[in-house]
């Protein structure tokens, strides 16, 4: 196996376009590290992303906020700005695994391991955010929602490397939430996590709004019927009845030893009704 270390994002991307065999992108590497200890682990080439320069680095312009490739989720968590912007994005961010992963953990890592079960991916997802990507044939940006395709596998071309996670500026009156559930206290893998975030008007009703789910499905779901059930509305009961329930119906879950389909189902509705009246809480809704 070759190991690099360039010093540019078009030199890397062109080491992982020009590999005959698998390759793989290295940024914080609390997964792949662990994949890499396998029996079967075969890959040619990894390429190691950390030293390029800008891509540990939040930056803020007046539209967004821009997440680089290899800012940990420790530096989210220490970013005061982002806490303010999109609390849950850093709290889900802020899940995964433990303190020392902590350290070394990427969102954009979480996102492109295309884990059904990653914590910051619905969270992502629930905020709009988007992928800015590099590749050989080019740049481009996409829904973060649109790279993990199934379980294990991602929408990204031979070369391309996502190089930041852009989030954009709310408007007033904005919040956002994720919640989970685990077997244990801590440092597991989700069963369910649902994630919501939402705007309201001047006279505390909904006026937009995204849920999306984790965990239940091949992939992370953005429901947008969801959304529809809250909007309009000042989150009275019914209204978050009937999130609760759009929730349970959008699941696809498997049954597996870590919850069954009923469980699943019912849970992504108990969370989406919490995590959305935490979302309305951070709006400043009464």
């Amino acid at each position: 196996m070759q190991y690099e270390r360039p010093k540019s994002l078009m030199d890397a991307a062109s080491l992982l376009a020009g590999a005959k065999g698998s390759a793989y992108a290295l940024a914080g590497g609390t997964d792949l590290l662990v994949i890499m200890k396998n029996d079967d682990f075969d890959a040619e080439l990894v390429v190691d992303i950390k030293s390029i320069e800008g891509l540990d680095e939040i930056r803020e312009t007046s539209e967004a906020y821009t997440v680089g490739a290899a800012v940990s989720c420790a530096a989210l968590g220490e970013s005061t700005m982002l806490k303010e912007a999109w609390p849950g994005v850093v709290e889900a961010a802020n899940l995964i695994g433990s303190t020392q992963i902590q350290g070394r953990c990427t969102v954009a890592g979480n996102l492109c391991n295309a884990s059904p079960a990653a914590d910051s991916v619905p969270a992502l997802v629930a905020a709009g955010a988007k992928a800015i990507i590099v590749g050989p044939n080019g740049n481009r940006t996409i829904p973060v929602e649109e790279i993990p395709v199934a379980p294990g596998k991602t929408s990204l071309e031979k070369g391309e490397i996502v190089e930041a996670i852009q989030l954009d500026k709310r408007a007033p009156q904005s919040g956002d939430a994720y919640l989970r559930f685990i077997p244990r206290t801590e440092m597991d893998i989700a069963v369910v996590g649902v994630a919501v975030s939402l705007s309201l008007d001047d006279k505390g009703l909904v006026t937009s709004a995204r849920v999306a789910l984790g965990a239940v499905a091949p992939t992370v779901l953005l429901v947008e019927p969801a959304a529809e059930a809250i909007i309009g509305t000042k989150l009275d009961d019914a209204a978050l009845e009937r999130l609760a329930d759009v929730c349970s119906a959008a699941c696809q879950p498997i049954d597996d030893k870590r919850g069954t389909i009923e469980f699943r189902k019912k849970v992504s509705g108990v969370l989406a009704r919490r995590a959305a009246r935490i979302a309305f809480d951070r709006a400043g809704g009464k």
